[in-house]
């Protein structure tokens, strides 16, 4: 009880800065403070920094009739500009502000895709570019479109006349000073690191003083020191942080070779640390661990970053501040997450998915995560970030970790994670042709007295994946009857995955008939259950799950295996 009352009183503390962060910000964006945005207007452009993200000239094209593809979502315009209409979801309004779709024009390389590009920044200069305020100015999505716009003013900027030419730098100007201003007070997270990137792009392309472009590399070098772990992963906890800020990285470090100025260390050394860690949570057919946050994969994307990671051999097993491990061997991996929850300012999207693991063989994916929808909506957030969704143990269908409900931190925090396991202690049991690890969780201890711990090891060539799950009282007191010790040890089958029966009555996932896997348990008879797998390129899909039900007063550890067959070894049933 005493660390639920903690966490609640970091939550509301949390809500407090939060309401006294917007109150300022609103401040800053009256007209008593917005002359400190003004001031002079760069002459032009000096250099405009490449972009890593996938383009495609065909939503160019959909843009140019009025089609709005961003987000997951499409609107039509109907021939008025996407400034003037109104769209209730808020990720397409995000998208549409912050530019990142201008790098379609520059894929289509045509005057036209050009001379859109122009018309609709204009239609934002003038709409948008003097009323600071709403979406178009959170911190978070100005700092994406000063980064477009630098990477493509190349494209914007095409044909122009000097009138366009000059208010879009006085408007580039006015939104980096904005920025400034605003980056101190983020909130933690990526878009307040987005935001000193952003900065430092700026510093680097358009003529600046010295002194703004060392001010610049200064607080962009504390942002990755804090933010960075040492094993390369992001303080958020989530994969697609990490593709996200390489993304950002990558080009920023090319930046500061073209201008000929010395990138910070810290730079360079998140680099180094981030591409390694990025190939940790990477399965083998290219798609990232669905963990705290992280839903489906666009390959290409990946493939891309990793194009600049010139580091050799397979990907480290351990990430012990990020907090998981890895299995590898004879083309299987299993990954596992292995730490507590982010800290409630940064875990807006963290999951309770502690002691989980995913299992791919080769190409496909067996055991999984049910990951979250990206695009999808929200009300089914929850159920995705739930301990139900993943690979692991839940006691009494309950969540390993609290999210907040209330509807006036929901608007202010988004649903933080305002609980969950404290300690997790985890240590390695690698051996000769053996990789394993040992780790548990309290996460449940404050509300029903037990502690869950978890063993995995992978052997025999990654032909057998091996676990135990174990329920404990601390102090290994005895496990009293008493109602509140209903255990459901789940596993989450890929939809693309056959889920049979053999003669034997045992389970068989199976996607092939070279690579087959059978489910055996000594202590509990499995059942099959329906699922929901959310990460899907397209969408929701119908899964199903195997479960261990039992209770841990009567069955305290049940010991269960993955053993990789061929399907000629048994004849399977439906």
């Amino acid at each position: 009880m005493a660390i639920a009352a903690v966490s609640t009183t970091r939550l509301w503390t949390l809500v407090a800065k939060e309401f006294w962060r917007k109150t300022r910000r609103r401040l800053r964006a009256g007209p008593i403070h917005r002359w400190r945005y003004s001031g002079r207007t760069p002459e032009r452009v000096l250099i405009a920094p490449p972009d890593l993200r996938l383009a495609d000239r065909q939503i160019a094209l959909e843009i140019y009739y009025g089609r709005y593809p961003l987000s997951g979502h499409l609107v039509e315009t109907g021939g008025k500009s996407p400034f003037q209409i109104a769209v209730a979801n808020p990720g397409w309004q995000k998208a549409l502000h912050g530019f990142r779709w201008l790098r379609h024009m520059r894929a289509a390389g045509t005057e036209l895709a050009a001379a859109n590009a122009r018309a609709l920044v204009s239609d934002w200069i003038t709409i948008h570019g003097s009323n600071i305020s709403g979406v178009a100015w959170e911190p978070g999505t100005t700092a994406k479109r000063v980064i477009a716009w630098l990477q493509h003013s190349s494209v914007v900027l095409q044909g122009a006349e000097f009138p366009f030419y000059r208010a879009f730098l006085k408007s580039l100007a006015m939104q980096i000073r904005y920025l400034r201003a605003m980056a101190r007070e983020m909130p933690d997270g990526k878009d307040r690191l987005r935001a000193r990137i952003a900065l430092a792009f700026a510093a680097l392309s358009l003529p600046a003083p010295a002194s703004a472009l060392r001010g610049a590399t200064r607080n962009l070098a504390e942002e990755l020191d804090r933010q960075i772990l040492p094993d390369g992963g992001h303080i958020s906890r989530n994969p697609m942080a990490v593709l996200e800020i390489l993304a950002d990285l990558l080009p920023l470090r090319q930046t500061y070779a073209n201008q000929a100025e010395t990138p910070p260390a810290a730079l360079m050394g998140a680099i180094d640390r981030m591409l390694p860690a990025l190939r940790f949570f990477r399965h083998q057919d290219g798609s990232l661990a669905r963990f705290n946050g992280m839903g489906a994969t666009i390959h290409n994307r990946i493939a891309t970053i990793l194009r600049h990671d010139d580091t050799a051999g397979a990907p480290l097993l351990h990430a012990p501040h990020s907090g998981y491990e890895r299995l590898s061997m004879g083309g299987v991996t299993v990954i596992a997450d292995t730490g507590p929850p982010p800290r409630i300012e940064v875990s807006n999207v963290a999951h309770a998915g502690c002691l989980s693991f995913e299992l791919s063989s080769g190409r496909r994916h067996y055991v999984v995560n049910a990951g979250v929808d990206t695009y999808g909506a929200a009300e089914f957030r929850p159920l995705a970030r739930a301990t139900a969704a993943h690979s692991t143990a839940t006691i009494n269908d309950t969540s390993s970790a609290r999210f907040s409900h209330s509807l006036r931190v929901n608007d202010l925090l988004g649903t933080p994670l305002i609980g969950g396991p404290q300690h997790v202690p985890c240590k390695r049991t690698d051996q000769q042709g053996i990789q394993g690890f040992l780790a548990r969780h309290d996460g449940y201890v404050a509300r029903f007295g037990l502690l869950h711990e978890r063993e995995l090891k992978l052997s025999t060539n990654g032909n057998v994946l091996a676990g135990r799950d174990r329920l404990l009282r601390p102090g290994n007191a005895a496990i009293r009857n008493n109602g509140r010790d209903f255990v459901t040890v789940r596993f989450h089958i890929h939809p693309d995955i056959g889920l049979l029966q053999d003669e034997h009555d045992r389970l068989v996932l199976t996607a092939d008939e070279s690579d087959t896997w059978v489910f055996t348990c000594t202590e509990v008879a499995p059942e099959v259950e329906e699922s929901i797998y959310f990460a899907g390129l397209g969408g929701p899909r119908r899964s199903r799950q195997i479960v261990l039900a039992f209770k841990a007063s009567q069955v305290s550890e049940v010991h269960w295996q993955l053993t990789r067959t061929a399907i000629a070894d048994h004849s399977a049933k439906s």
